[in-house]
């Protein structure tokens, strides 16, 4: 475990490298004793100082809600982060890729939440009437640790990768919609480069917002009315580089595309 201190400098390492662009070293390797407890404080410092600075929580993301993601980083389930007001764009939108370091593109079933969810003791059931909608959404990953260098405490740390949320234009209720089997494919450029389907996540999505919700009950916070909620990728992160222009495709849900300069 580490010193506050410790915890203090790993924030401000993560925040030198959001702001000058340049990706640092794996926060495991510069602070051997890190654990996942420091990891979430450190996350909460970074969050606390752009609140600070004037940013709004808009949302959480889950992360490592995929099997074979959990089985690469060697746990047992997944992690979280927060979304902030200036993560939060639209069908498209055109995104200096230059603005992020090194941003890879995931598919989502965003939600929407009509009303609170609060643990412990979430259910699937709770998330459905909680929701006021679905929709399309691509996430925008990133990381300000270098090459993608990451273990567990390193993406929780930098608040669980985060970079962006591009949403689709079509709301759509959860009433009729079976959550486990909506396909999406995404192309790049016209070219199709992943494919999936919700059920990749938890086997339903809405029990990553579920784990969620339980999650963050025990920091004492709910998940608010009006919140996005990104319960994890149902395809595998692709690359990006500018000028890229990324479509994707949900049964029921609709397209979301997002382009980058």
């Amino acid at each position: 475990m580490l010193t506050d201190q410790q915890r203090q400098d790993a924030a401000a390492a993560l925040a030198g490298a959001r702001e000058s662009g340049s990706p640092i070293a794996p926060l495991r390797e510069t602070w051997p004793d890190i654990d996942v407890v420091d990891a979430y404080e450190i996350q909460l410092i970074g969050v606390g100082e752009q609140m600070a600075a004037g940013r709004q929580v808009k949302g959480h993301k889950v992360g490592l809600s995929a099997k074979a993601m959990q089985q690469m980083l060697g746990v047992d389930e997944p992690d979280y982060g927060h979304l902030l007001d200036d993560m939060v764009l639209f069908e498209n939108d055109t995104v200096a890729a230059g603005s992020l370091l090194q941003p890879r593109i995931e598919v989502e079933v965003a939600f929407v939440l009509g009303a609170p969810l609060r643990g412990p003791g979430c259910t699937v059931a709770d998330v459905l009437a909680a929701t006021d909608y679905v929709t399309a959404s691509l996430e925008i990953i990133d990381s300000r640790v270098a090459d993608w260098n990451i273990r567990l405490v390193d993406t929780i740390a930098d608040n669980a990768s985060a970079g962006a949320v591009v949403l689709g234009g079509q709301a759509t209720p959860v009433g009729g919609l079976d959550l486990r089997t909506i396909g999406a494919v995404l192309w790049r450029n016209g070219e199709i480069v992943a494919t999936g389907a919700s059920g990749a996540v938890l086997g339903n999505p809405a029990t990553a917002v579920a784990w969620l919700a339980n999650k963050v009950a025990d920091f004492g916070v709910t998940l608010e009315e009006g919140h996005i909620i990104l319960p994890g990728s149902c395809t595998k992160a692709i690359d990006v580089a500018p000028g890229d222009t990324f479509r994707a495709e949900f049964d029921q849900l609709g397209p979301v595309t997002v382009n980058f300069a």
